[in-house]
């Protein structure tokens, strides 16, 4: 489909979702987030998720589900797809981020946020029964990605932070 003349163009903070339809343009900048987009090639919906942790989080869940945790944000998006009556076999799905924002910085024994939010993504999409068609995580610096629901192309411009020092 080709881009509409007039479109909504949404930008994600850390710990939003957005669901729409085929007049949507879903923005983000990731560093240690991952970002998951999820586009339907026949209905052209779709949406895109910016977690910054992993989860499990140990507060009380009668306050909502809250985007800034994996676990929470696939079930924001396993709500989405209930409501518009799909399945996540009918999805592509992209992923992004999980980048090193302090490389070289000595780490603990444990993994490393970036890490844990990459592990965390690709087990709970799994789980929920979707499958990756095409990544880009890891690695170090930020991430800019634009994700076109009408076509279901998603653009990402990946800036390492080797890149970003200046050298004397």
């Amino acid at each position: 489909m080709n881009k509409p003349e007039f479109f909504l163009e949404i930008f994600l903070q850390p710990g939003e979702l957005y669901f729409g339809d085929r007049e949507t343009r879903i923005r983000t900048v990731l560093g240690s987030c991952v970002a998951i987009t999820l586009w339907h090639p026949k209905l052209y919906i779709g949406g895109m998720c910016h977690f910054m942790l992993p989860g499990n989080r140990r507060l009380n869940r009668r306050k909502g589900l809250d985007g800034r945790y994996a676990d929470d944000a696939l079930l924001m998006f396993m709500d989405e797809l209930r409501e518009s009556n799909t399945a996540p076999k009918d999805y592509e799905v992209k992923m992004f981020g999980g980048g090193d924002q302090f490389p070289g910085q000595t780490q603990s024994d444990r993994i490393s946020v970036p890490d844990s939010n990459v592990i965390a993504g690709r087990t709970l999409l799994a789980h929920h029964g979707f499958k990756i068609k095409a990544e880009h995580l890891g690695g170090t610096g930020h991430r800019n990605v634009i994700f076109d629901l009408w076509s279901g192309h998603v653009w990402m411009r990946h800036v390492s932070k080797g890149l970003e020092r200046v050298r004397a």
